[in-house]
This record gives C-alpha cells, structure tokens and sequence, in this order.
C-alpha cells in the first residue's frame, strides 16, 4: 500500500508534472492500492477556494481509504519519532508530519512525499519512502 502525503497530493491536484504527480496518476491508472492519512484530508481540503472545486476534490479523495492513528499509543510513538529526529539533529517542522509518518508505519505503508521532514523520519525510523 502507498500512503500519500499532502504535499504529494498537491502536485497531483495542481497537475504540476512533478515527479510526485505522475507516480499518483500512474498508481491511480493501475490501480494500486493507495491511501490517505485522515490528517491529510484535512490539510488539502483546507487550502481550496472554490466551493465548486472544494466539493469536487471532496468527493474524490473519499474515494480513497482513509487512514488514522490507531491509539493512544500511537501518539506517544509519533513524539518518539520527534525526539529520534532531534537526537540525530533533524528539525521535524510539523507534528501532522509526525502523525502521518507513525500511521505509514503502523499499517506498513510506503510514503509518497514532497516534504523533506519525512526523508528525515524515514532516517531514524522504520518509515519507508515510496521511489
């Protein structure tokens, strides 16, 4: 399963031709099983003007499986990832980004990404990079 990061997402949507966008058209033409964090969800919808645009991008993403930490303790694993990064001398800049890093792990999911923090996670962490 690929899990795909916001800012993926956003290259995807925007049609930019970056790298990130056409790995999503081509998993989404073979129907590979992909995902979303339930945080992402939020972090994409957040950003659109248009109510037209807004509703249509809606629809589609809740096409995808959406995926959430699972418990309390996934929490605790998301601050660990933190403090991994920081004893290494890595900055994770957000903490969505810790949570969607612990939710790739949890359900053994390769991360699509354009966010240099994750490369950092992946670093000190069992997070695994979708190339």
């Amino acid at each position: 399963m690929v899990l795909i990061d916001t800012s993926a997402f956003i290259e995807f949507l925007n049609r930019t031709g970056a790298r990130e966008d056409l790995m999503i058209e081509r998993l989404i033409s073979n129907n590979d099983e992909i995902a979303i964090p339930s945080v992402a969800l939020t972090e994409i919808l957040q950003g659109i003007r248009s109510d037209h645009e807004h509703a249509e991008i809606k629809k589609s993403l809740l096409t995808f499986p959406l995926l959430s930490l699972q418990d309390n303790e996934s929490y605790l694993s998301a601050a660990d990832l933190y403090r991994k990064c920081r004893k290494r001398g890595f900055t994770v800049r957000s903490t969505i980004d810790l949570f969607i890093a612990q939710i790739a792990i949890e359900q053994g999911a390769e991360l699509l990404h354009r966010d240099g923090d994750f490369d950092a996670i992946a670093r000190v962490s069992d997070l695994k990079i979708f190339h």
